[in-house]
């Protein structure tokens, strides 16, 4: 718990207080993973992102209680995660299947799960926390590398390559310099299209995770003509004053397609 922020401690110390009363034993292990694992949480900005281990499947009554718990948790930031039973945790699934989990700090129990796939294996097994349970070093993980990368160019190509086509359409007619935030698009968006498959391609390159913050440089370094566009966005997420216009988000959605195509032809 120590390891955590001092804001991100006291909500995950709050939520362990209250499914504790209200389901005694049900949860043995709690791991931070994403931007606190990482070295990246910045307040304002990033999630609480968790895998939680319970003795057994919820049921009905479970998840009810479980759904309130997340109710009434503060607004910001948001806690995230996935619920798995201590023998689906073993298996680590990869399969998105359908388990509850936590998004924007509401529990979903109604849809697959996407947070279930090889990078938040690979990030528990190399950088994550434990609040309770186990050290992670003990937990048996094994990554399979090719599921990885299988994962990351595959995200890329289905995922990236169509929002760039969707962010140009969603933009077609605005002239280049009204600003982001009042499109569809918002500067946020052109922050999340820049700096995201960035992260997706230094994994198929390293076989490791790279924060949002180190996504910067490697996009510079991949794809430089869109360098100064992913330093501003890093900027702006460290909380320093920028905006981005409708040029900047379509220069992001054409830095989508420059790593998608970089990707695709070294490891396609």
């Amino acid at each position: 718990m120590d390891a955590l922020p001092v804001k991100a401690r006291a909500l995950v110390a709050r939520y362990l207080d209250e499914v504790d009363a209200a389901l005694p034993g049900f949860v043995e292990g709690l791991y931070a993973v994403g931007s606190i694992a990482l070295g990246a949480w910045q307040i304002g900005r990033s999630d609480i992102d968790t895998l939680i281990v319970t003795s057994r499947a919820a049921d009905a009554d479970e998840l009810a209680v479980l759904a309130k718990i997340h109710a009434g948790m503060p607004a910001g930031p948001c806690f995230d995660g996935v619920y798995l039973d201590r023998v689906t945790f073993g298996s680590q699934p990869i399969d998105r299947r359908i388990v509850p989990f936590l998004v924007n700090g509401q529990l979903r129990t109604d849809k697959p799960c996407g947070e279930l796939n090889p990078v938040v294996w690979l990030v528990l097994q190399r950088y994550g926390l434990p609040v309770r349970g186990p050290a992670v070093a003990d937990l048996g993980l094994e990554v399979d590398l090719g599921a990885l990368r299988r994962f990351n160019l595959d995200n890329l190509q289905t995922y990236w390559a169509p929002l760039a086509d969707e962010v140009r359409a969603a933009l077609h007619g605005l002239p280049d310099d009204e600003l982001a935030d009042a499109t569809e698009c918002t500067g946020e968006g052109v922050v999340w299209c820049v700096l995201g498959p960035a992260r997706l391609h230094f994994t198929l390159a390293n076989d490791d995770v790279i924060p949002k913050a180190g996504a910067g440089a490697y996009v510079a370094a991949i794809v430089p003509a869109y360098g100064p566009l992913a330093d501003r966005a890093v900027r702006w997420r460290q909380g320093e004053p920028a905006t981005f216009t409708v040029a900047d988000a379509r220069a992001a959605a054409d830095s989508i397609d420059a790593v998608v195509a970089d990707a695709v032809q070294r490891w396609g």
